[in-house]
């Protein structure tokens, strides 16, 4: 088999295109959508008109139907452009990639392929209160009654929660069981009765995107929107991390490189002791580890996502992409401040706003102790 780094002319232009649309549309809007927490509809909805979102969705339901490693290409420089409003297009992704793994070709049509036709947006449903790394402590409950499913309960920190037109919402249907089979999935519009969604969380960075809580108070949810079988509703949560964690992954490179950008044009004009900082070794070998890591994390997703794409497990590579890319890129961003100096701390560069937004790659998506613990059980338990 051989292999090669090569991209095909059809990647290069995809790659191409979402690195003028970051440049032009999401660098310039960032600043105001950072400063004021506004979501970035008007952004969204170019990105939309230029094919740059819901890319995943198969042919047959309208879609460009991409495959994981050219999602990576666009995922990269839109992250380059903005994290914030990247995370906003991205929550897209999340939700659709069950959907397009477990749905019926009805469900399908009624719920993907719109999203093809007409601006919308969807947010995926599964992080509670009291249950985040463990989903088993999952409370929100889906009892059958008659040809509806009653769902009650509550989810947090959910992406797009505010503007979604759907979620996907996994919940207990059969509680002594939990994720071994007690947990089935279901696609719940919002607009239906008992459906509230919370105020906007006010987060430490990607302000823009936009992030709540959701109630539900019994919601009656039709059986022809049950995703899967009864009982499917964690592998089908689970299943769409090995597709979208190298996509997260490949975002956190796209902000460590501009850290690493920044920071590398600035010591090549700030001058200490009579010369550009760049010339003093303490600063240059922390920009050159910059770009050892950026160039390391890169290839962590493009395995994550070839294996996925080759019909290939890749849960661990999936894993090992998240973790490593997401702690390089905080630590990037934490450097690039410090070559900047006290103007780093300062609003009036860009790489303070990157510091902030760097931090949630840790957490969400599975935070960085989780990678570890699904590393560990790949290695030592997978057979």
């Amino acid at each position: 088999m051989s292999i090669g780094y090569a991209l095909s002319e059809e990647q290069e232009a995809l790659q191409g295109l979402a690195h003028e649309f970051a440049r032009d549309v999401m660098r310039p809007a960032a600043p105001h959508h950072d400063e004021t927490g506004e979501y970035p509809r008007a952004v969204l909805e170019q990105a939309f008109e230029l094919g740059l979102m819901n890319t995943h969705i198969p042919e047959a339901h309208g879609g460009l139907d991409l495959s994981a490693f050219d999602g990576l290409l666009i995922g990269e420089e839109l992250a380059w452009g903005c994290t914030g409003i990247g995370t906003a297009m991205e929550a897209n992704s999340l939700a659709q990639q069950p959907i397009i793994l477990g749905a019926t070709e009805d469900q399908k049509a009624k719920y993907l392929a719109p999203m093809t036709e007409e601006f919308s947006l969807c947010a995926y449903g599964v992080t509670e209160p009291g249950a985040g790394s463990d989903v088993q402590g999952m409370k929100t409950t889906a009892v059958k009654n008659g040809d509806v499913y009653v769902l009650n309960g509550s989810k947090m920190w959910i992406t797009n929660a505010g503007v979604a037109d759907w979620f996907f919402v996994v919940a207990l249907t059969d509680p002594a069981k939990k994720a071994r089979g007690g947990m089935s999935a279901f696609i719940v519009e919002a607009g239906w009765d008992g459906v509230t969604v919370g105020k906007k969380e006010l987060n430490m960075g990607q302000r823009c995107s936009d992030t709540r809580g959701i109630t539900f108070d019994n919601v009656e949810v039709p059986a022809a929107n049950l995703v899967g079988r009864e009982g499917d509703g964690w592998k089908l949560a689970m299943a769409a991390f090995d597709y979208t964690r190298p996509a997260v992954a490949c975002a956190a490179v796209g902000l460590a490189r501009a850290a690493f950008e920044h920071a590398r044009q600035y010591a090549t004009e700030r001058k200490a002791f009579g010369v550009p900082i760049a010339g003093h070794q303490a600063v240059s070998f922390m920009i050159a580890e910059m770009a050892m890591n950026i160039e390391a994390g890169r290839h962590l997703c493009w395995k994550s996502a070839w294996l996925k794409d080759a019909g290939k497990r890749n849960t661990m590579e999936a894993a090992m992409a998240k973790a490593f890319c997401a702690d390089m890129a905080m630590k990037v961003a934490t450097d690039a401040v410090q070559v900047h100096g006290g103007y780093g701390f300062s609003q009036e560069y860009p790489v303070e706003k990157l510091m902030r937004d760097a931090k949630i790659f840790q957490i969400y998506e599975g935070t960085s102790q989780i990678q570890r613990l699904i590393i560990s059980k790949e290695l030592f338990f997978r057979r």
